[in-house]
């Protein structure tokens, strides 16, 4: 969810990352959020808040593919919201809060993930990775 809004004789609504407007959504749905919609009709079927502990996978920015868990969230009125994110391997790592994608509750995510589930290895560690690869 990109903003929400009341319209026209106090009607809310959501707008979404890909440009749908869904009107009367949940009073819980925020800025943020995700949620679930029913392809055919067009109705919300579930949303998840923007908070620590539920998986996330990053969008764009240099950690674009990955998937973690949030950790927390910094604010910086006026510049960039940071959130720090834990992947399945432990490695913490920080980015901007526009580059990060909510896709499930807790630890278990609402879409098939990518190959290595979303875990970048370090550049030392894919190169080793391809060396015994290779032998």
């Amino acid at each position: 969810v990109k903003k929400v809004h009341k319209g026209a004789k106090g009607i809310p609504y959501a707008v979404t990352h890909d440009g749908r407007t869904l009107r009367y959504p949940d009073p819980d749905v925020k800025v943020n959020d995700t949620v679930r919609l029913d392809i055919a009709t067009g109705k919300m079927l579930d949303h998840v808040k923007f908070e620590p502990g539920n998986v996330v996978m990053m969008s764009s920015g240099n950690n674009i593919g990955r998937v973690g868990v949030i950790m927390h969230r910094e604010r910086h009125p006026g510049s960039f919201e940071i959130v720090h994110v834990k992947d399945a391997v432990g490695h913490t790592f920080s980015t901007r809060l526009q580059n990060v994608f909510v896709i499930g509750k807790g630890n278990k995510p609402w879409i098939s993930l990518p190959k290595g589930n979303g875990i970048k290895l370090s550049i030392i560690e894919d190169r080793n990775a391809k060396m015994s690869k290779g032998r």
